[in-house]
């Protein structure tokens, strides 16, 4: 029997004695950011109508839905509450005009096996490029290493034997598709969720650009 004037210790509680503004430290929820720019609707329904004939035939590949098509401007990775509040104030603060955005080719990055739309790469994209660049590395995130390569990711390989799938979706595509050109009056920064049926994103927070 514990005597009439002791205190029952439970595991993990606060004693009396210990400071009251010691606390167990506590991890900051994580996300996954990045940066980007989305498809006008007409653009968005161009593309769809040139790929359904293919991708409705094409095995060993997962696609990413039309809603979710963007142009990548900076992979920002894992990061907090607090970092991701530090970059979106850089980046409201961004000033650029609107973009001209031309769809140039369907193609495809072998060796990662993705199947991707490419974009022109303009002077106006490319100093829109830098400029949220600047913003992601003043805010303590890496820059990326390799040259911009405008592109908007339409599906990826589900296995590692690339060469037949690659051909086989090649096949099946069009020569020549025309895509209408758009002009991007905004930019975003996106929050993604990864899930074995593929990737998910939703919007953080939209900036707008100038018309000239």
């Amino acid at each position: 029997m514990p005597r009439r004037n002791q205190a029952w210790k439970l595991p993990g509680a606060l004693r009396e004695d210990q400071p009251q503004h010691v606390r167990p430290a506590v991890d900051s929820p994580r996300m996954r950011l990045f940066v980007g720019i989305p498809l006008s609707l007409k653009v968005r329904g161009e593309l769809a109508a040139v790929l359904a004939p293919a991708m409705s035939r094409a095995d060993g590949w997962r696609s990413a839905s039309a809603e979710s098509w963007h142009i990548t401007l900076q992979f920002l990775g894992e990061t907090t509450q607090e970092k991701r509040e530090l970059v979106s104030a850089l980046l409201r603060s961004v000033q650029s005009p609107t973009v001209a955005v031309q769809i140039n080719e369907l193609d495809f990055f072998e060796r990662a096996g993705i199947f991707f739309a490419g974009v022109s790469l303009s002077p106006k994209l490319a100093a829109l490029y830098q400029k949220v660049t600047e913003a992601a590395t003043q805010s303590g995130f890496a820059p990326e290493t390799r040259a911009f390569h405008p592109h908007i990711t339409l599906a990826r390989t589900k296995d590692k034997i690339q060469g037949p799938t690659l051909r086989a979706l090649r096949e099946k595509l069009p020569a020549r598709p025309e895509f209408s050109r758009f002009i991007a009056d905004e930019f975003l920064l996106f929050e993604s969720f990864l899930s074995p049926a593929g990737a998910r994103y939703e919007i953080r927070e939209r900036f707008a650009l100038t018309p000239d």
